[in-house]
């Protein structure tokens, strides 16, 4: 259906990650690892920068190491702001009562320029024609 998006397995959450951003390698931190770690992703599983006109799906692991909520926002590569589209708010974040589970507790998180049936609340509109990035 869609693409995968490389994501580090849950074990590997907690540690500091280099991310591709702008052609500089980034590293993210924080102060303190188990406050707040944010990843940038900006390509696909074959490499690719995340291109707007196609579909992709995270799957994120269960029992996410996250003290309060963990969200994830899609932003336009070329103006570096939220992305602007029909959602009042392109995010999905784990404190959404209408977020949609797998069987064993872990989410996928669909992008792409059209909703996944069933998979709404679980949804990030892209832009045909937009690269995109999330963090």
């Amino acid at each position: 259906m869609g693409k995968c998006i490389i994501l580090l397995s849950q074990d590997r959450l907690k540690c500091r990650l280099n991310a591709l951003y702008n052609n500089e390698a980034v590293r993210l931190s924080s102060k303190n690892m188990d406050e707040e770690l944010q990843h940038i992703i900006t390509i696909d599983s074959e490499g690719n920068l995340l291109d707007g006109k196609k579909t992709y799906k995270l799957h994120l692991p269960s029992n996410i190491p996250a003290s309060d909520y963990w969200s994830i926002i899609v932003y336009d590569s070329e103006t570096r702001l939220i992305i602007k589209n029909h959602q009042l708010w392109p995010s999905v974040f784990s404190n959404n009562k209408k977020l949609f589970y797998n069987n064993d507790g872990s989410v996928c998180v669909w992008f792409g320029p059209e909703s996944v049936k069933g998979q709404e609340c679980n949804f990030l509109k892209t832009l045909s024609g937009k690269h995109w990035y999330a963090i």
